[in-house]
This record gives C-alpha cells, structure tokens and sequence, in this order.
C-alpha cells in the first residue's frame, strides 16, 4: 500500500502534520433540537429550537446542512441548497420528526446516502433523493402523530411522492488538489419523465461566533470578479485567513448575514436587515430586498436555476480554495483530470484494504459502510460552563434547581469526533465511540486512537473518573468498553506498523484507572464485586426502568454491568502485562487487575437461589435485590444473560514469559485460595490450551456449552440475521412480573418497541444489534484460540452439524452480512417489503445502515444512518475475508478480534 497516493496522504498527516484531514464533512445534519442549542426553562430540546425555526435562527455551538463540509473548527462551512419552484420553503437542510411527533421516536423523513470517502477526505460522494413536488412536511408530521406504537413508521415513500420517478438525484463530490483547495461538483440527475427546473444554491457562510463571544471580530464574505468575468466569494477570516469559492460561469451571487431573524422567531426587531433566511426570502417568495444589494456578508450563495431535461444530468462546478485568483489562471481547467484522479485513487485504496476472496457486492457493502463512518465526522463544539452560566446556573454556587449536566462544567468539547447518526444522533456516545474506532482503525488507525484519547483528555474525562455518556446526560453510565477498544488498536498498529505505541497505552492507562476505580466505588454498591450501572447502554432490556427507582424498592445486581467490569479488568490485565514488558512498575497493576478479576468472578458465578447463574435453566440473570435482603432472578432470556460470555481472553504463552513473577505471585494466591477457581474456566500450567495458551473466562466449559445451546437456538436467539437481543422464547412466554397489584411485562418484539422507556425509540426486546453481536464473535475467537478443534457444538442448535467455535463465529457473521447483500432473488433483508430499494436501479444498490434489525426478517429499524456501530459489518466483512480458522490459530489473533506477537505474521492484521 505503499505507493497508494491516499495511503501516502495519511502518512503525511502523521509524520509530516501535513493537514489533509483540516477540511472535512464536519458539518451536522442536525443542530436543531440539541441540547447545546436548548436554552428552555423545562429541558424541551426538541421544541425549543425547531426544524422551522433552523432556517431563521442563528446556532451557538454548531451549523448543520445538506452535504456539507467545514473546517475542523467549523469556522467557514459550505452546503448545498436546493429549490424545486414548489417547496414552501429552501431545502437547506434535512427535515425529520421530534420525538413527541413520531410514533417510534424521532426520525429523520429523508433519503440521503454517503456513497463514497477517504481517510483524508481527499474524495468524497454524497448523493440526496430531491422530490419535484412539494415535500410533504404536513403530512408526515400528521400522518406520523396519529399512528400507534403498533404502527409502523410513516415514511417518506410512503406518501407517493417518488411515484412516477419524478426526483432529482443531486450527487455532491468532492476532490481535494492540496489540503487546502477543494474542487466541488454537483450533479443534478433528473429521473422523471419529463424536463423539470430546480435552483441550486451552493452556500458558503461562517458559523457566527462575533455574537455570542465578545471580542471575536466578524469575518466577510464579499464578491469579486475575476478577469474571465466570472463571480468569486473571498472569505476572510482572521483565524483561517482568506479563501476563495470559484464558481463556473456567469451566475448571479447571493448575500445575507448569518444572524436570527429576531422579527420572525421572538417579534422583535433584527439587528441587520440581511437575516440568516434570507435567501429563503429571496429564492421561494421572490423578496428581492432580503439579499445585500452591497454583495457582502456572512453567508453567500451562487444561484444556480437550472433545466433539466427528463432522464439527463446537468453539472454544477466550484472550487474552494485558499489560493487566490492571481495565483490561478483558470480554476476549472484540470478540474476533470483532478476529479477523476481523486476518484482512481479512492477506488485503489479499497482494492487495497478489500480482501480478494470478498464478492462484488460484499465489497460494495463495506466500501459504503466505511464511508459512512467517514462522513460521519462532525465538529462538536459545548463548552458547559459558558451554556449553564447563560442558564442562569453559577457552577460555583449550584441552585436547588440544578441545570441539565450542571455537574459537567469542566467540559470544553471543541473537536472532530465520530458521531453515532449525524441527523439522529449528532452527539457522541461513549460506547458507541469506542466499536466506531473498530471500524475506523481499517481506514485510518490515527484517527480511530484520538478519538480515544480524546475521551480521557482533562476537557472530556470527569475529575471523578467517569467518562461522558452523551449530551442528553453525561452522568449516564455506558458500557465500560473504552479498554477493550484501546487494547484492540494497540494490537492492530502493532500487527500493521510492527510496533504498538506504548505512549498511547501508558496515556490510556493511566486515566482508564481512574474511570476503573469510579466503577469500582460508585457502582459496586455494597462492595461485592456485583455491579450495577442502569441501562448500560441496553435502554428497555430489563423488566422495570434499570436507571430509576424499582417500584419494589431495593436494586438490581446486575449481570451484564458485572460481566462488563469483568472484560474491563482482563482488558487491563492485558494492557498493564504490554506495559510491564517495558517498564516493572506495570507488574503490581497487572497483579492487582488479576485479582480483581477472580473476585468478580467469584461472586457473579456464586451459586444458590440468589445467584446470577440459574442451573435449571443455563442461563444468567439480573438479581432484584429485596429491602429486606431477600433476592429473586428476573428470569429473562435476553442479551444481559449472553454478556459473561463475553468476559473472556486469551493468555498467550509470551504474555505470561514477559511477567513471570506476576504468573507467580498469581499461582501462589490460587494455591492458597482454590475456592477462586471453582466456577471460572479451568486456568494455570495444568489446564492449557491450543499453543500453550492459557484463558481468563468467566464461564467455565459447562455453562458455556449450555449458553451457546440457547445462543446458537433458532427458536430462541439465533435469527437468520444474527443474534437477537432477547429470546424469541418470550414470544409464546412472556415474563411478567407482579408489583404491588401492577403487571410488569417483557414480550419478544422483533421490530419496534411497544413502550415509551427511554424515549420509546430503542428496542433491545428482540431485534438483532451489531456491537454486542460482535462482542460474542470476538467471544468465539477466544475460545477457539484456546480450544481449536476439540471444543464444538451444534449450530444451529438441534440440526445435527457440529461446528468449532470460529465456524460458529464465521457463521454468526455471515447472518449478520447477509441483513445488507442481495440474496437469490437479488433482494437486500435491510430494506424489507419497500419496493423501490429492492428493484429500482437507482436505489437498490445503495445501502443504508441502520440503528439495529428487526429480529425475525432482519429489515432495517431505528435511525437509518448510524453507520457509527452498525458499520463493524465491514470489520466483518474485511476480517472473515482474510482469515481462515488455521490461520487464527496459528497466528495468534483470537483475543480482541486480533492478538498477536508483533514479530509474527503481518499480513493477517
């Protein structure tokens, strides 16, 4: 890969700081509707600040915009907006429904797809579904509010506004010529059957940070032009400096400034007559007063009204560039050559990373998946203490009534970070962020280990040790996996660059013992090794709202929060055995992770009646925990009870070479506490595995035979699609549970969620989730590693096949792969009963990747975007593409997706 011409950019971006990565799709797709914009006195994000109001509304912290990009700061921003003669108003950004207005929770009413990127951003293809009929907001927002929680969603589809084809496919690219002069094409496609008109506007403008930040000075926007006659934009901006928007041809430019319309939204006057809807004004009601006849401003737009013929396309070309018109003859004259070149050299960075072995359409999958992933950067910009102090909120002096994170107001968050849904979901998420670094460290490995460094910085990391959840509550608690994803990126630089980078562990360590020790001593409650945490990330998993006060009082010992922590000490087990190969001191830490580990272990597999660990059924539990001390299993078959498996890793023989005395001063307390070892996994010299290896495993070989008969069920967990989230047993056996004369009930619900816990938009009682599905693979791996061939069992599940646990790993993905190919009749699961995906050539191969699957036919549900976790199937799909079970053996490669020695084989990472 080393004469990749994207490869050699990435590697000028680390060693060189050559900024490719400083212009990028850093622009949301919503700003509206966030916390950081909610400045209400009840906490009412949604309805605070609205879709309606965005086109009018100057943002504080972030902009958002349709196929946009920015700079890593989100100074200068450039969109796309577009105008088809009928719409009321500019579509300046994608539309969706709040969370009070849709039956399943917010839900962005669009069809937008990122077809393509690189690392460095030097190509990217976004491609947006434009309707030439009036976009149907009433509708979908009526229609929406009166359906059911039984109700499926109300699409755009749905209400026949593609019927007849009559859209435009708009496609944006993008090619970087240098890391600071971008060319921009947009492609507007007609699909209808007869010609139709739309107006292009491609907008350039500056977030506005001189009204909220005293002192900052006002950047311009000003037309000149250039000596062939063709208009120019010049940005001027104290902090970027002045860059220039070249526009191909003779077009008519656009001004406003980018600040509130104080008449239209508060009936008050504005303190500029150019507003930030302006052009709104301007291009749908024809207001010729509501542009600066002067030709400067904040925000600039060239007006593009353009014919296009039935079945044609007509291209649109600009440039962005700090180059400055006297340094460039002619903007467009390589513009083609450029274009194409950035387009080749994309198409030779995939080949690159794509395994031969892996199909056409398996490619096409994760090139789309990845792409994703990169187009879902966003730059988030919250400083706390500034949002709560315009709250009225003195972080020093707390009021009774305490503000939304008010306990947060150290957090400046200024940054490019991955996010999980740039429309639904445009905040970062700590644990999706972490299987976001798996996906991404097979595109770009630099930018996958900031995105964890920068979750333990001093401006994200709470002082006590806790790492942010989201913006909705940073308090939240999230599933501990920020170890596992570091120990997995240390593994996988050393397998590709043939050394780990031992700064970047020691920096993780350190602040990981801190956020170990917060676990430790806020949700160990009674300091029983038996952990608690809410939700954890599984949202309407349990029987009663796991994050609020049980109605029979009492608490929850949680299996899945302990089985987390028990994955978080092997995985710093693994980190401080790296370190201590290099440095003594990390030895008593690994010590100490040991022993941590057995005491977990020790009591999540206590057994008895009040034990997580049911015999007659095989199966883990949560505990509900009685006031009076009195315990009873809350006997759901879910994820929750799949989890311990999880809990597991492979010693390999020179793990132990390099620490002897931590081997020995271990042996030493099991020789003196044996009870330690009853329940585990057999482990120390007498119980080794395939190469010498040894395990730590919470579950012994007993339990997991038995749980991997009801994981591997297909009456139960197994889907043609992967694992679900709860058994399907509960379908014809519902739990329910009896409080106080009120019933408390746990169905099978394959699609969406029938109850308004946690927003009602989430459904972990059935459907088929990517993260936790790769959390079991990885699980196999490991066992396989120890195992080999002599442990196999039947999958599925009563049908007589004996398979070892990486064919049963390769199986689980090859179901979850299968939600996103063509199947025999060139049908894609994702997209279910809707036509237009499954047989249209202009949709059907472009794939969508959605928030979970429905549990049964393996249709895409929840946010359609969320590329952040759902985008490990191209892990997946690169992963299985290159390895065969000898080959993982042999390798060394079966603990974290990937363990290896650093000297051996490379070529297998």
């Amino acid at each position: 890969m080393s004469g990749n011409p994207e490869t050699v950019r990435l590697q000028e971006t680390r060693a060189r700081k050559i900024p490719w990565k400083k212009w990028g799709p850093y622009l949301s797709e919503r700003q509206w509707g966030t916390v950081r914009e909610d400045y209400s006195q009840d906490g009412n994000a949604w309805d605070y600040f609205s879709h309606d109001q965005a086109r009018s509304r100057a943002y504080h912290w972030g902009e958002d915009g349709l196929a946009g990009i920015s700079d890593e700061k989100q100074l200068l921003c450039f969109s796309v907006g577009l105008w088809n003669g009928k719409d009321p108003i500019l579509k300046e950004r994608l539309f969706g429904l709040t969370n009070s207005e849709s039956n399943h929770g917010e839900d962005v009413k669009e069809y937008y797809f990122y077809l393509d990127s690189t690392p460095t951003h030097s190509y990217m293809k976004y491609l947006y579904k434009y309707p030439q009929a009036a976009f149907p907001y009433d509708d979908l927002v009526a229609t929406s509010k009166r359906r059911t929680r039984g109700d499926m969603e109300y699409e755009l589809l749905d209400t026949g506004i593609f019927n007849s084809d009559r859209y435009f496919d708009v496609f944006v690219e993008y090619a970087k010529q240098t890391a600071e002069d971008t060319l921009i094409q947009i492609s507007v496609c007609n699909r209808g059957p007869e010609a139709a008109t739309i107006h292009v506007l491609p907008t350039l403008w500056f977030r506005n940070t001189w009204a909220w930040w005293p002192g900052v000075p006002k950047p311009s926007l000003k037309q000149i032009t250039v000596k062939n006659g063709s208009p120019l934009v010049v940005a001027s901006h104290t902090e970027l400096g002045d860059h220039y928007l070249y526009c191909e041809g003779s077009v008519p430019l656009l001004f406003t400034d980018n600040e509130t319309n104080n008449e239209r939204i508060f009936g008050k006057p504005n303190v500029s007559p150019y507003v930030k809807d302006g052009f709104h004004n301007y291009v749908v009601h024809g207001k010729s007063d509501a542009v600066n006849p002067q030709h400067v401003g904040t925000k600039a737009a060239a007006h593009y009204r353009i014919h296009v013929g039935a079945g044609e396309t007509s291209t649109i070309r600009l440039r962005l560039s700090n180059l400055a018109p006297a340094a460039m003859d002619d903007p467009f004259e390589r513009f083609d050559e450029i274009m194409q070149d950035r387009q080749r050299e994309a198409d030779q960075f995939y080949q690159a990373i794509t395994p031969t072995r892996v199909t056409e359409d398996e490619a096409r999958v994760m090139r789309q998946a990845l792409a994703g992933m990169l187009w879902s950067k966003q730059y988030f910009g919250f400083d706390v203490d500034k949002w709560l102090l315009e709250h009225g909120e003195d972080t020093l002096r707390p009021s009774e009534k305490r503000m939304r994170n008010s306990e947060w107001s150290h957090m400046i968050n200024e940054h490019v970070i991955s996010m999980p849904d740039k429309w639904e979901y445009p905040w970062y998420a700590a644990w999706d962020l972490a299987f976001h670094t798996l996906a991404l460290s097979t595109v770009d490995l630099d930018f996958a280990k900031e995105q964890l460094d920068l979750m333990l910085q001093e401006f994200f990391l709470h002082p006590t040790g806790q790492i942010p959840a989201y913006e909705w509550n940073f308090s939240d608690v999230n599933p501990p996996v920020h170890a596992w994803a570091t120990i997995f990126l240390y593994r996988t630089e050393q397998a590709l660059r043939g050394e780990g980078d031992l700064d970047f562990l020691k920096r993780a360590f350190a602040k990981l013992m801190l956020n170990f020790s917060w676990w430790v001593n806020r949700k160990d409650r009674f300091g029983k090794n038996l952990f608690e945490g809410g939700f954890l990330g599984l949202d309407n998993i349990g029987v009663f709202d796991r994050s609020a006060a049980l109605p029979t009082g009492g608490h929850l010992e949680q299996a899945d929060g302990t089985a987390w922590m028990s994955l978080f000490c092997q995985n710093m087990l693994e980190i401080s055995v790296e370190l201590a190969a290099h440095d003594s001191f990390f030895e008593d830490m690994a010590i100490k992770f040991a022993e941590h580990s057995l005491l977990i272990a020790n009591a999540m597999n206590k057994t008895g009646p009040d034990g997580m660990w049911d015999e007659g059924d095989g199966f883990y539990y949560d505990v509900l925990r009685l006031p009076d001390g009195s315990a009873t299993r809350l006997k759901v078959r879910s994820m929750v009870g799949l989890l311990p498996l999880c809990a597991t890793t492979l010693i390999e023989p020179w793990q132990r070479e390099r620490v002897p005395r931590v081997t020995q001063v271990l042996l030493e307390r099991l020789r003196r506490r044996p009870e330690l070892l009853k329940s585990i996994h057999p482990t120390g010299p007498a119980h080794l595995g395939y190469g010498e290896r040894g395990i730590a495993a919470l579950v012994n070989p007993e339990r997991l035979r038995r749980i991997l008969s009801r994981m591997l069920d297909e009456k139960e967990f197994l889907s043609p699609y992967g694992i679900r989230a709860l058994s399907r047993y509960h379908a014809e056996h519902p739990y329910v549970f009896n409080v106080n004369g009120q019933e408390y009930r746990v169905n099978y619900l394959p699609a969406e969620s029938d109850t308004g816990m946690f927003g009602g938009n989430s459904n972990w009682r059935g459907p088929i989730w990517m993260p936790v599905n790769a959390l079991l693979i990885r699980a196999l791996f490991s066992f396989y590693g120890y195992y080999g061939n002599d442990f196999k069992i039947e999958c599925p599940t009563g049908s007589g096949r004996l398979m070892n646990l990486f064919e049963v790993a390769r199986e689980i993905s090859g179901r979850l792969t299968r939600i996103f190919l063509r199947d025999k009749s060139g049908r894609r699961p994702v997209y279910g009963g809707t036509e237009k995906f499954q047989t249209d050539p202009h949709w059907k191969d472009y794939i969508l990747f959605y928030e979970y699957f429905h549990g049964d036919n393996g249709a895409g549900l929840g946010a359609s975007h969320q590329t952040g976790w759902t985008g490990l199937v191209a892990k997946l799909i690169e992963l299985f593409g290159r390895l065969e079970g000898e080959q993982l053996l042999m390798s060394g490669r079966a603990g974290a997706f990937g363990k290896k020695e650093p000297t051996r084989d490379k070529q297998v990472a």
